[in-house]
């Protein structure tokens, strides 16, 4: 309740983010807070002990707040076994309020070990899997670094559709050497399994990972937009709305915590390097755990789990806002643009008339929304609103 800039006439939704970064081996395009196991097990029960310590160290701040939504990511969260990640649920249920259908989401890669545990997964709570396939085809999961083949890609997902009312895939595109035709065929492969969530993602080259050190040959720029153009025609004849700039989805299944993201809302993130955003009626708070795994179990441990928190300055809300907001294709109301900001819609107006100038956005008297032109050149759309 500490005095602040802003006026928050109610508080956003919450979700809780819960970070763990080990994996087999380091992806050579990943930028994520992610460490290789080193061939053994994570260290499972110090972990669960770390987070459930940080998690308790986060109550007093969102006392009385139920949690609409929780993400388990990574990393590679399957790694963990499915008694860890019952202990962990216990422990989250035990300590904060879910809402009765709140979404227990659980990354997972699709390689024999982690397949096996899927079930047990969903029986400790697990509602939805999100599963890192890539790419259908192993020419270019060996360029990626991936530790799975196509066999167990799609092994993953039939088992996924057995265990789980709703899954998602992730796939990429404009991947080292891919055609056009390659591209098509991985959309048309995940069609055929019928996923009710696709998410999908053009490789970039990210700073500080190997693809930077070392670059690797990818399509023009021409192609890739080819190949974007038929991803939105292949995904909308099997029914699946692109809702949001990389996000399609079946009507029922979009993602819960990822779209409190997109809408502003607020979460708690523990776990090695997690990020968190909380809103109070006078400010705004973002904070970062201690990255390094065993440096943040020493310290959340010791009721130490921040590295850093600071208040979101009044001047950056419209763009930190806007940065989420604009790859929803709903786009937002101007009463959740002044109920997530506490700020007057006319701090945000100058981006606002230059965008609708470009043509990159819509807007009536209650909603505005991104273009198609707008989704094209979201980057665009989204520094027009940086503050000076």
């Amino acid at each position: 309740m500490r005095p602040g800039t802003l006026q928050l006439g109610a508080l956003p939704p919450l979700s809780l983010y819960i970070h763990l970064p080990w994996c087999i081996r380091k992806c050579p395009y990943c930028d994520f807070n992610s460490h290789e196991s080193g061939g053994g097990a994570p260290p499972e029960q110090r972990y669960v002990e770390a987070l459930v310590a940080d998690l308790e160290t986060a109550l007093p701040l969102v006392w009385g707040r139920t949690v609409h939504s929780v993400f388990i990511g990574g990393g590679t969260p399957s790694l963990f076994s499915p008694d860890a990640i019952d202990r962990l649920l216990g422990a989250v249920r035990a300590r904060l309020r879910l809402e009765a259908d709140c979404e227990v989401t659980l990354e997972a890669n699709p390689g024999t070990f982690e397949t096996d545990r899927f079930r047990a997964f969903r029986q400790a709570g697990v509602t939805r899997l999100s599963i890192g396939v890539q790419s259908f085809n192993d020419r270019h999961l060996k360029a990626l670094g991936r530790v799975h083949d196509r066999a167990q890609a799609l092994a993953a997902v039939e088992e996924a559709a057995r265990s789980f009312d709703t899954f998602n895939l992730d796939i990429m595109y404009a991947l080292p050497g891919q055609t056009l035709q390659e591209c098509e065929q991985d959309i048309e492969t995940a069609r055929r399994l019928q996923p009710p969530h696709i998410s999908i993602y053009h490789l970039t080259i990210e700073p500080n990972t190997y693809f930077a050190k070392y670059p690797p040959a990818l399509p023009e720029d021409d192609v890739a937009w080819q190949m974007m153009d038929a991803i939105t025609r292949q995904t909308a004849e099997d029914g699946l709305e692109r809702y949001e700039v990389s996000a399609y989805a079946r009507a029922g299944h979009a993602c819960a915590h990822n779209l409190n993201y997109w809408r502003f809302g607020d979460y708690i993130g523990i776990g090695a390097g997690a990020h968190g955003k909380l809103s109070f009626p006078h400010r705004v708070v973002r904070q970062v755990r201690w990255r390094e795994p065993r440096l943040y179990m020493d310290n959340a441990l010791a009721g130490r789990p921040l590295a850093q928190e600071h208040e979101v300055a009044r001047a950056e809300l419209p763009f930190e806002f806007m940065l989420n907001a604009m790859r929803l294709k709903e786009g937002f109301t101007l009463t959740q643009f002044m109920e997530r900001t506490g700020l007057p819609v006319t701090a945000a107006e100058r981006g606002l008339e230059a965008a609708q100038q470009k043509g990159l956005i819509e807007r009536d008297v209650a909603r505005i929304r991104p273009t198609a032109r707008g989704f094209d050149f979201l980057s665009d759309l989204q520094e027009l609103f940086l503050p000076d």
